[in-house]
């Protein structure tokens, strides 16, 4: 049973979440609540706050305050080819049926800093691919979106990337890509010559254009049920019919309202195929 702080503590964060829907419609309620509650708990600390009432308070008399909160309720650990197995499944089986259309659109839903974005791009121009693409990078987190457009990440991170990159089949030096720079490395600019940003809510916006391939990896993990299957929903009606969805290998279409639209394509590395008559 439920202590009387625990109920309290629910009502907060509930409380919180609607006021930054209401105050600028930012909608976390559809996140899982294990997830929100976490970092909330991690942002009480930072802004100084010593309950989720107090940082609600700075919340709606701080517009300063906002972006901050919501680096907090977004952030998201990434890496360039993380989990190498995927990028060598698009290289070896999806990157084949791409190659027979004359051009191509491809969404990295909830981009980040841009670590997945930079993977694929590298990826598609080893292939032959990026002249004919255009990239659409979308997050909710306008100040990822910024660092995405950067370009520019830590020193200490490059030997995993690099590493990452080779295991995903990469055709060339990773370094070839990147300057020293600032500290860190920078790629480089051409990179993302092809890629529109844009903020984009998958729990508010909808379609906005019709992609062969739709990436989000490591985000259904945050929603709950009912958000899982409004984001699968968009990514069935943005995908030409069989066009292809990546997600994380933590996560699945099984048991979403749309699985049904779609057929497993390289099943380990959780990539599925939309059908020809979804």
């Amino acid at each position: 049973m439920r202590s009387a702080a625990a109920k309290t503590e629910e009502i907060e964060l509930q409380l919180l979440l609607e006021a930054l829907y209401q105050q600028y419609h930012y909608d976390f309620r559809g996140y899982s609540m294990a997830s929100v509650k976490r970092r909330v708990t991690q942002a009480l600390t930072h802004f100084k706050c010593a309950n989720i009432s107090a940082l609600q308070a700075k919340l709606l008399h701080d517009p300063g305050l906002f972006p901050q909160l919501v680096a907090y309720l977004t952030v998201q650990v990434s890496e360039m080819f993380r989990d190498p197995g995927y990028y060598r499944a698009l290289r070896e089986q999806v990157v084949p049926h791409l190659k027979t259309y004359p051009s191509l659109k491809v969404w990295v839903a909830g981009c980040s800093a841009g670590e997945e974005l930079y993977s694929l791009a590298i990826l598609f121009r080893e292939e032959g691919l990026e002249s004919r693409t255009i990239f659409y990078a979308t997050d909710i987190n306008t100040e990822a979106l910024k660092k995405a457009e950067a370009g520019i990440y830590d020193l200490d991170r490059v030997s995993l990337f690099t590493e990452n990159h080779r295991k995903a089949g990469g055709k060339s030096s990773l370094s070839d890509y990147y300057t020293a720079a600032y500290g860190g490395v920078k790629f480089d600019k051409t990179l993302r010559e092809r890629t529109v940003f844009s903020d984009h809510s998958l729990v508010s916006d909808s379609v906005f254009g019709e992609m062969q391939l739709v990436t989000c990896r490591n985000v259904l993990i945050y929603f709950n049920r009912e958000l899982q299957d409004r984001a699968v929903g968009l990514f069935k009606d943005s995908l030409v019919r069989r066009g292809f969805l990546g997600v994380g290998l933590k996560e699945s279409l099984h048991f979403t309202a749309h699985s049904g639209a779609f057929t497993p394509f390289v099943s380990d590395q959780r990539i599925y195929q939309k059908k020809g008559d979804a």
